[in-house]
């Protein structure tokens, strides 16, 4: 089973996003629903989180009118009210308000051949129930600046790649200094740096500029033909911090802060110690992550709890379905191609067969 796709041929962000709302207006309102559902577990009723959605609504206009307006176009599509699909662009900020935690999570590889493209690969682990919820959107925000993004349906941007040569993966972080007034939704930040940037600074600057309010590790990857660079701009309220990649030409993020300052107020500490073995899994497979092949590098990641690292997540059924985590996708980033290859799934459901390129 494959990840849809839909390819929007609008490049006005109203007419984009009313579009994308009207073909996919039943699987948004899903969305939204899932997120509600999980929102009322941690103690967010409807009108708490209908007033955390509309701020964040708010922030989005204000930093990026195009992308506020694009929201509220997509509600319009799907029949719903704007603040309910930002609820699912802030659904980040909205659990840091909640003060939730959680055991899953993403683990992120880059590797930078010499005279090669770069060669990516990351897990996207999330609750089980929203297994449904991915896509990947491919959207022209001016003319020949062509984006494919892997996302949720109703969220603007997740991991994706442009025709530029950049590309971005995307891992959730905790620092003590999330949870405030809600800021710009981490999710509508990447999808900012996708629909602009064309190299790291630009994507640095973009992070810099907006306010937020929950804490992830944008990595960017980018590639002028010649030469691979990439980063991880960790993001939290607090400012940004900026990790690059070693001179080996490897960069791995899991969902620990690395940079020395912001480090020291990680929220994480021993509550999730996966993060952390799931990194040490990364570095000694370091070879297998730099494979050609995107199931090559998939098979580095396989590494199951209890007896290795939680890499590969799977649910336990008896498990309430907030603390249910699962490997929902395997996704790589062919930068020189501005294109992205999807696994539906896990690292051990992985064949060259099970794997499309968008």
């Amino acid at each position: 089973m494959t990840v849809p796709e839909f390819v929007s041929a609008q490049a006005d962000a109203v007419e984009r996003g009313r579009a994308f709302g009207l073909r996919w207006g039943t699987e948004i309102g899903a969305a939204y629903t899932g997120y509600a559902r999980l929102f009322e577990v941690l103690g967010g009723d409807t009108t708490r989180v209908r007033a955390l959605s509309e701020d964040a609504l708010a922030e989005t206009t204000a930093w990026a009118p195009g992308l506020g307006a694009e929201i509220a176009a997509m509600a319009t599509g799907a029949g719903l009210e704007p603040w309910q699909v930002a609820a699912v662009n802030a659904r980040t900020e909205i659990l840091a308000a909640l003060g939730a935690t959680g055991e899953g999570e993403c683990s992120t590889a880059v590797v930078l051949p010499d005279g090669a493209p770069p060669r990516t690969v990351q897990t996207w682990d999330w609750h089980d129930v929203m297994r449904d919820m991915p896509l990947v959107w491919t959207y022209e925000p001016r003319p020949g600046h062509r984006v494919r993004t892997f996302t949720e349906f109703g969220a603007l941007g997740k991991i994706g790649v442009n025709g530029a040569g950049l590309g971005v993966h995307f891992n959730i972080l905790r620092h003590a200094s999330d949870g405030g007034s809600i800021g710009v939704p981490v999710h509508v930040v990447a999808r900012r740096v996708l629909d602009e940037a064309a190299t790291l600074e630009d994507a640095e600057r973009i992070a810099r500029s907006a306010r937020t309010s929950a804490s992830t590790a944008i990595t960017v990857v980018t590639y002028d033909g010649e030469r691979g660079r990439a980063a991880a701009l960790e993001i939290c309220p607090d400012g940004v911090g900026v990790v690059p990649a070693g001179p080996d030409g490897l960069l791995l993020h899991t969902n620990h802060f690395m940079d020395p300052e912001l480090a020291t107020g990680e929220a994480l500490g021993n509550e999730r110690p996966g993060t952390y073995a799931r990194f040490e899994h990364l570095k000694a497979h370091a070879d297998g992550l730099a494979a050609a092949a995107p199931a090559d590098r998939a098979r580095a990641l396989l590494g199951h709890a209890p007896e290795d690292a939680p890499v590969c997540a799977h649910p336990v059924p008896a498990d309430p379905f907030q603390d249910r985590w699962e490997t929902l996708a395997t996704i790589s980033l062919d930068i020189a191609a501005g294109r992205l290859a999807v696994h539906r799934g896990g690292p051990c459901g992985s064949s060259p067969s099970t794997w499309r390129t968008y």
